[in-house]
Order: structure tokens, then sequence, then C-alpha cells
């Protein structure tokens, strides 16, 4: 390799280290990503969103051409799952993906370093294959996250599979048992549900989406019962042991409690993901860690000076989109510039049908704190484009201060919420009040209405309802 010296070397090609490398390159830095998988975009890209984003979209397409067209006055007949080629669609959706990210390197003049990185000196990454690099500026730790293991349970891949490998089940199981209630398994649990599959989650707490409002993960769960899904709640899996045809899953209540085995085709191991720090030489260089994860200021920066970290390895959700913010804020802060994160505001969205969006406090949050707090709720099936669409499950509820009206969290189940976040995001972020996202004109008729009509429901003046 001809080029050695770089001001910034990032180790980890993910949301956050790809974009902390193209700002840092847009700044006038000479920057280095340092990735060894064969492609850039991390997990995100490569096993995570784009990937299960693909299927979910066919499989939701697959569903309303078998199950959900009548009701519209169109009659198809013989549906019909390919499920070759709705895989081979996940797969072209991510190569499309990651070659788009190597050609974003590329008009950036951004140093793509191919192989496993570790750090051997405040200024210095060995690469395999590659050598050793030196960062006159600033080493970025981007390495992300793996899945979480659950002890006794080991992952094959085949029958017992993480959520990369229930992106590539070659069939679509008779029953598929998932452990975990977060958003991995609740997601990928509904396209092979979709697809015919029986699913039952099992999961440790009392209901599913523990993060979310109350509310908001109770109704999820109803939605999610009506449309198939199995749950037992309040349970842990002891133990599981391969049979002719599958896995036999050994369940008790989370207290204590009579054991039972849950007879399964697969089981989808989903309890949440880890920092990824193996290898990078940390404990050598004395980078300190803090319950697995990297320990840094409010300036992104470890202990050690000249070393920092962002994304999924420090504190905060595992989330792409927060990685992106972190990587962008810390490009710029080396460049001088006075750029942060609101972490108090990273949306959470959940990609079931409906779908699931939060920002902000929760109502439990709020009654812990001692917060006097409004609540504006609105249920979209009083919303006139969530009838025409035929999705009128869900709800915006808008929960602001008793004395000022400022928001203080939004929580929203219903049809592309994902989308309808962004707006209440921006306004948190100026620090609206309920009464200033109910004063702005929305288009009539769109879902977002339901957003106004949430924020007039705060001070009680709701029109459509």
């Amino acid at each position: 390799m001809a080029e050695s010296t770089f001001d910034v070397v990032v180790i980890g090609g993910g949301p956050g280290g790809y974009v902390c490398a193209i700002r840092a390159a847009q700044l006038g830095f000479k920057v280095a990503c340092v990735e060894k998988r064969g492609t850039l975009g991390g997990t995100c890209l490569n096993v995570g969103c784009i990937p299960s984003k693909a299927l979910l979209a066919a499989s939701e397409k697959f569903e309303e051409a078998a199950r959900g067209l009548a009701k519209f006055g169109i009659k198809v007949g013989g549906v019909e799952l390919d499920l070759p080629g709705m895989l081979a669609h996940k797969d072209k959706v991510v190569k499309d993906n990651v070659g788009g990210i190597e050609f974003l390197f590329k008009k950036n003049k951004v140093t793509w370093l191919k192989g496993a990185g570790k750090i051997t000196a405040p200024n210095t990454v060995e690469v395999d294959g590659v050598g050793t690099i030196t960062a006159s500026k600033a080493i970025v730790i981007a390495t992300g996250s793996d899945v979480t293991p659950l002890p006794g349970i080991a992952i094959d891949e085949k029958r017992v599979v993480s959520s990369t490998g229930a992106l590539s089940l070659p069939e679509v199981p008779k029953h598929l048992v998932v452990i975990g209630g977060g958003v991995i398994g609740l997601e990928l649990g509904s396209v092979w549900g979709r697809l015919g599959a029986k699913v039952t989650v099992v999961e440790y707490l009392d209901r599913v989406l523990p993060t979310m409002d109350n509310e908001l993960s109770k109704q999820a769960q109803r939605i999610f019962a009506k449309q198939g899904m199995d749950f037992k709640l309040s349970t842990k899996v002891t133990g599981a042991s391969m049979t002719e045809t599958g896995v036999a899953l050994t369940v008790e209540p989370a207290a204590g409690g009579e054991a039972q085995t849950i007879e399964a085709d697969t089981v989808l191991v989903a309890i949440g993901r880890r920092p990824y720090t193996e290898g990078l030489g940390l404990e050598a260089v004395g980078v300190e860690l803090e319950r697995g994860r990297v320990k840094i200021d409010h300036h992104f920066q470890t202990n050690v000076p000249g070393i920092y970290a962002i994304g999924d390895v420090v504190e905060g959700p595992m989330l792409a989109h927060k990685a992106e913010e972190e990587g962008v804020a810390l490009a710029e802060q080396l460049a001088g510039q006075k750029s942060h994160v609101n972490h108090d505001l990273v949306p959470g969205v959940v990609y079931t049908w409906p779908e699931v969006a939060a920002v902000g406090k929760t109502e439990e949050q709020l009654k812990a704190a001692g917060v006097a707090y409004k609540t504006g709720k609105f249920p979209f099936t009083a919303n006139g484009r969530a009838r025409a669409g035929g999705n009128t499950d869900g709800f915006v509820k808008i929960l602001s201060d008793a004395s000022t009206d400022q928001v203080l969290g939004v929580h929203m189940i219903g049809p592309n919420v994902s989308e309808m976040i962004g707006e209440l995001v921006l306004a948190m972020e100026f620090s609206a009040s309920a009464e200033d996202v109910a004063r702005t004109c929305h288009a009539h008729p769109t879902l977002s209405e339901a957003v106004k009509e949430a924020a007039l429901a705060v001070d009680g003046r709701p029109l459509h309802i």
C-alpha cells in the first residue's frame, strides 16, 4: 500500500464509521476506513436494517396479494410464494446499497483498508494484510455490535439462528419460536408469520417492546396477536435440544415454576446485541471500558488522547441513525466545529405492520420523575386517509408539560409512522409546544393529520373525535 499515514483512521465500515469517514473527508481530512468484512456498510446494510426491511416489504406485499386485496375490490387467485425469488430481491437490495457506499468512498477520496484493525498505540493501527497505519489526528472506534448469545443455547444458523440466519432461511418453518420480544424478534417474526409460519414469541419480561411506552407496547401486542402471533410472556428459556425435526425448547415461568417443552422447526435467538470490541487491542493501549462499552466523554474521546469511539460500542441506543449522527458530530468537532448530538431525541422505530415509532419520554418515565404532564391521543380509525387505505389500527399519543405545554414525548403505532415521527423530532428539537404542532397546517387527507389531532387533543379540542 502506497499510503500509510492519514489524518483520521476509522475502524469499522458500518453506518457510524462510513458516515464519519465521509464527513471527515468532506472537511478536508485525509481519511482511511478499516473494514474486515468483504463489503462496506457493517451489520446494518449487510445483515441487519437493510435486508430485514427488504424482507418486511416483500412479505407485506405477499400477504396483501394473498389475503388483503379483496376489500379493495381486487380479486387475485393462485398467489404463490417464490421464496428463492424473495431472498434474491433481498440480496440485490443489499448488494446495491453496499456498492453505493463503496462509490461514495471513491467520490470523497476515502481509502478503504480491507482487513481487521488493531490499535497498537494512540496513533497507530495494525491492519491485517495491509501493515502499520498512522493516524496523525484521530483513531475512531466504530466497530458496532454483535448478537448477544443466550447461555446454553448454541446458535448453528440452521435450526437455531441469530438475526443473520433468520434473513436466509431456505424454507418457511412450520413453527418459528422467537426468543425475545424486542424489535428484531418482532420484525423477523412478522416476516415469517406472513409467509405462513406459526410464530411463538417467548419473552422474559411481562410485555413486548419493554423499553417503549407501556400503552404502546400493549397495543402492539394486541395487534400482533390478532395477526396470529402467540406470546409467552414472563417466561424464560432454560434449555434446547435438537430433535429429528427441529428443536425442543424447555421453558418455565420467569419467577420459577413448572417447566414445559415447546417443539419448533426453527428457533430465533433475538435477546439483543452487545458491543463488538474483540481484537481491537483496547486493553493494551489502556482504553477504558464500562459495562462492556467504550467509555467516552462528551466529545466522543476515550481516556486515551487521540482515540475516539461512536455508535454501538458506546453508551446509548444501538441504532444506525444514532451512530451516523455521532459520526458526523465527531468529524465536525475534529475540524473545530461546534457539533453535537441530542441523545434525548433519538427516535426508535419498529418496522412491523403497523409500524411503531417513538421519541422522547414515556409516560412511565415522566411519572417516575414526578413531571406533571398532559396527554393527547388520536386513533387512526378516525383518520380519513387511514380508512381509505384500510389501515386503521393504532394511534398517535403526544405528551406535553402540564405548565409549559412543551412536547416531552411522542408515541405512535400505525401505518407509516416511521416516516411521521421525524416531524415530531424536529418539533422537539426546537422545543415546540403541543399548540405549535396543533396550529401547523397539515395536508388533507394525510396520515399526518393524526399528529395534528393528537396535539389538539392535548388541549382537549380534537376536531374529528
